[in-house]
């Protein structure tokens, strides 16, 4: 059962000694369930975040979180132009860890809303070589995961392998998975400090002179050593923006090209789909294991042809484009995040975030979770008109008629719809077009089964979408 916020409030005071709580409100992040949250106003003006995990699975993840947060040291997080959650206390709950860090302000952008231009992708662009451009040590120091180049390329072997020993693997796939490990030129890449999957809506946006710009990043909890490229996975779920986020990108980096680098971000999504058959497999799930099947025979159908390690490979774009067949809904299966090649686990909103989803409406949708609570933070979608209306308030100036919102909505961090973007953003969780956080398993005790298997068809309709 999901811990209130009242609940999560009270455990506020032990992380926290010397303070008291003053209001509490329910938060939801779009993190497929895996914690209860929710937000606390302190005696002392600050507002904080409080953070369980709600299943021992989730626990790990949490942990890695601090870890990752405790490396941000003062002068960290003065090489960066945006912010990260600040740790500010931990305590017990049960059998648990109770995790308290500062509220950032700010919305997020559906990756498949985010328009091209200066401005939110740009920013985007910058914000990603920022992280990059770190020094290992940062990582090293607090003993977080590394991984050379030949770490890694042995990592997406091993997976590959594993996928392969099920006998479930299309053997075209099997063989043009093998042509991209076996081609040198593709691993000749630096490795950097990297997030392990970063996403569009791990971002934070706030209007400043009315641009859209980054001003803070969530879910730190895949920092360590490894390949660019598994940040950029995403562009391809952003049609619009792609190219003004990687110039962007390229421009303000200061590491050594890469010029393989797109492909390198296409085969790890394609092996998304392998995790989540190896996963099945090991688990002993046959419906997960018809659905990876599933998935994986579209795309050996999508990318016939099409070789990633060749120099006139297809796009990501064009390799999506290729997939047109839809097959049957997904099966359920809520299983955890590793951020290495090497995991059995699949996270169906890191694989949501690339694909395009232009049927939404035959999709199965479920409303936002508001946990009964004094005052709720749930991060709930703002329209396009909505936002359109705070921008034309002067900076500082409270709106003469405030925009309409949603009744549980108080402080909105959910991707939004920018204006000048195509399509129309859903709710948070399931964005309607290539979303960032298909899974509509809010941090609010949705049944993670349930929502898995909604997540799984989002992810699958979303790889095929034309």
């Amino acid at each position: 059962m999901a811990r209130s916020p009242l609940t999560l409030a009270a455990s506020v005071t032990s992380a926290l000694p010397r303070v008291g709580v003053v209001g509490v409100g329910a938060l939801t992040e779009g993190a497929a369930g895996r914690y209860d949250t929710a937000v606390a106003d302190l005696d002392d003006g600050r507002r904080v975040v409080v953070r369980v995990p709600a299943d021992p699975s989730s626990a790990p993840e949490l942990a890695a979180e601090v870890r990752a947060l405790r490396a941000l040291t003062p002068g960290v997080r003065g090489l960066l132009p945006f912010r990260a959650p600040e740790l500010l206390g931990e305590t017990g709950l049960g059998d648990t860890r109770v995790v308290v860090v500062d509220f950032l302000p700010g919305y997020r952008v559906d990756a498949a809303y985010l328009p091209p231009g200066r401005g939110a992708a740009t920013s985007l662009g910058a914000a990603l070589a920022a992280l990059h451009a770190l020094p290992h040590s940062i990582v090293k120091a607090e003993g977080l995961p590394a991984r050379t180049p030949q770490q890694v390329r042995a990592d997406v072997t091993r997976l590959i392998e594993r996928a392969v020993a099920t006998r479930r693997l299309p053997v075209a796939l099997a063989e043009r998975w093998h042509r991209a490990v076996d081609a040198d030129e593709l691993w000749r890449f630096e490795s950097a400090v990297v997030l392990g999957g970063a996403g569009a809506a791990s971002f934070l946006f706030e209007d400043l002179d009315g641009v859209p710009t980054v001003t803070g990043l969530l879910e730190w909890h895949g920092l360590s050593i490894g390949d660019p490229a598994t940040d950029l996975q995403w562009l391809a779920s952003a049609p619009d923006a792609a190219e003004d986020v990687y110039a962007a990108y390229v421009a303000a980096s200061g590491r050594a090209p890469d010029a393989r680098a797109r492909e390198r971000s296409r085969l790890y999504a394609e092996l998304e789909f392998a995790k989540w058959l190896v996963h099945g497999h090991d688990a002993d799930r046959d419906d997960i294991v018809a659905d990876a099947v599933e998935l994986l025979e579209s795309l050996a159908g999508g990318v016939a042809g099409d070789d990633i390690a060749a120099d006139d490979a297809l796009d990501v774009d064009d390799a999506i484009a290729l997939l047109e067949r839809t097959p049957g809904a997904g099966a359920a299966g809520a299983p955890t995040i590793d951020t290495s090649m090497q995991t059995d686990a699949y996270d169906p909103e890191e694989l949501a975030q690339w694909f395009a989803d232009e049927d939404d409406a035959r999709l199965p949708h479920t409303g936002p979770v508001s946990p009964a609570a004094p005052e709720s933070f749930d991060t709930q979608e703002i329209s396009a008109d909505e936002l359109a209306a705070f921008r034309t308030v002067d900076a500082g100036a409270a709106p003469a008629e405030p925009p309409a919102r949603h009744p549980d909505d108080d402080l909105s961090t959910a991707p939004i719809a920018l204006p000048g973007a195509a399509g129309a953003a859903g709710t948070q969780g399931e964005p309607a077009a290539p979303g960032i956080a298909t899974a509509r398993e809010h941090d609010g005790g949705v049944d993670a089964a349930a929502e898995a298997e909604r997540a799984s068809e989002a992810a699958l309709r979303r790889w095929l979408a034309d």
